[in-house]
């Protein structure tokens, strides 16, 4: 069953706050749109009781020097709309050219009633009850609501009435609401951006804490830089450093344990093989199974102190070398070898100048080693062959040689530790390619194990090999 992986911290701190703002800055702009809507309406009920009182003024005024028929004659031409006003219809601008008028006057009206209830003047409404009730009041006349304020002069008797189409009420307070709103809605998706920016502008110090980390090696362990670290988090790094602490002394109790078995072992086995070999001048051959085991169990305590070696890194000095000079004396190294078996090495160089940075004790170490195992698992009578090629990441060393080869579903296991697939075969304890892997990484290459090229049984090891920078 795989683990389900954990989300960004930086991800979801981003969504989270996102949502926030966002959620907020919704509901203040729903409200202030409310709010906004509220306050132009009593703005516009304001100036709907305004413009009563003037027609009202207007009415005491010429009520003074006029009849009720001349006053409802002067009233009419008085408040009677333009006739462009009419003539122009709804699309268009709604400021008329020439200073003519203004396409919303025709959305507002205005009647006057006598105190008994006559209509004696009526801009835009027509069949209207009289309705004798000061105040505000909501009408639907000729497909339309109107919004009207009543008004009754004491002088005259005369009751006004002033009205507003609903539509143009509405439209109005919806523009300047939106008026109001829309910036904060434009201003969202920059805020949601700036927020980001921010949230990863404060995660900076630790992604540098990050680093130290991820390049750390095993052999050189040391603890992070707590005064960096955020004040949230530096309990959190101390603890690390102290897991970091405990994880150093436990590998270097690893190694010193290694180091110094491998020590006490050798001359134990030193002394046994010698006086094997008295025992032997007695008796030849009687022992030869013995001294065998003794030869393997001190290869054994050889290789587990490379080993240990390796893995510390202590002894890994690089300087910068021919990889040419050291594979041909490698070969002649295990030349011996292969003609007591009957083997024939071969070496194959493509390259004119094959310089890599690296510890040529090292690196001899681990081409003998793959030879060796080589020539140890190879039939009489073949060839086993060394080539040299420049890629485009490095040089490649392929060591291939016509044996029984290796299963490919096997072949990461037997780069293992003490791993042997065939226990028939050879002497070894099943450390080589895990040593030959372990150089090749602390030389920043690789090993791998894959089949010849020319279809023929056998075995390749291909040893990739960065080239020396500035070579």
């Amino acid at each position: 069953m795989s683990k389900r992986r954990s989300p960004s911290l930086t991800r979801t701190i981003t969504l989270l706050v996102t949502v926030t703002v966002l959620s907020t800055a919704t509901l203040a702009g729903f409200f202030s749109y409310l709010q906004s809507n509220h306050q132009l309406e009593e703005v516009f009920d304001a100036e709907l009781a305004q413009s009563t009182r003037i027609v009202q003024g207007l009415v005491r005024h010429l009520n003074l020097t006029q009849s009720l028929q001349a006053l409802t004659q002067t009233l009419s031409e008085t408040l009677k709309l333009p006739e462009r006003i009419d003539e122009e219809g709804e699309e268009g601008d709604e400021i008329l050219p020439g200073g003519a008028g203004h396409r919303y006057e025709k959305k507002i009206a205005f009647q006057i009633w006598s105190s008994g209830g006559e209509l004696l003047l009526s801009t835009h409404l027509r069949g209207q009850r009289f309705d004798p009730t000061p105040g505000y009041r909501w009408v639907e006349q000729q497909g339309y609501s109107w919004r009207t304020y009543n008004l009754q002069d004491p002088v005259t008797g005369l009751w006004i009435q002033t009205a507003q189409r609903e539509d143009v009420r509405g439209e109005l307070s919806r523009q300047l609401a939106m008026g109001n709103t829309l910036p904060l809605l434009m201003v969202l998706p920059l805020l949601g951006i700036a927020i980001a920016i921010a949230i990863h502008w404060g995660f900076i110090p630790l992604r540098r804490l990050e680093a130290p980390v991820r390049d750390m090696a095993p052999q050189a362990i040391h603890p992070l830089d707590d005064q960096v670290a955020p004040k949230e988090v530096r309990g959190l790094v101390l603890a690390i450093n102290g897991l970091l602490q405990r994880l150093d002394e436990a590998l270097e109790r690893e190694r010193r344990f290694s180091a110094d078995a491998a020590h006490e072992l050798r001359t134990p086995l030193a002394a046994l093989r010698l006086n094997l070999e008295k025992v032997c001048d007695d008796n030849p051959g009687q022992y030869d199974g013995l001294i065998q085991a003794v030869d393997r169990m001190s290869h054994l305590v050889d290789q587990m102190l490379l080993l240990s070696r390796v893995d510390s890194g202590l002894d890994f000095n690089p300087d910068h070398h021919n990889l040419s000079d050291i594979l041909v004396q490698c070969i002649a190294d295990v030349a011996p070898l292969a003609l007591k078996k009957g083997i024939e090495p071969e070496y194959e160089d493509d390259t004119r100048q094959a310089t890599i940075l690296c510890n040529t004790a090292l690196i001899s170490t681990m081409v003998r080693s793959i030879l060796a195992n080589a020539i140890q698992y190879s039939p009489s009578d073949t060839i086993v062959t060394t080539q040299l090629k420049a890629t485009g990441e490095g040089y490649r060393i392929t060591i291939c040689d016509q044996g029984a080869g290796i299963p490919a579903e096997a072949r990461e296991r037997a780069a293992g530790r003490f791993v042997r697939l065939d226990q028939r075969q050879g002497s070894g304890a099943g450390l080589g390619l895990a040593i030959a892997r372990r150089i090749a990484e602390l030389h920043g290459g690789s090993l791998a194990l894959t089949d010849r090229d020319d279809g023929q049984p056998g075995l390749c090891v291909q040893l990739l090999l960065p080239a020396s920078s500035g070579h």
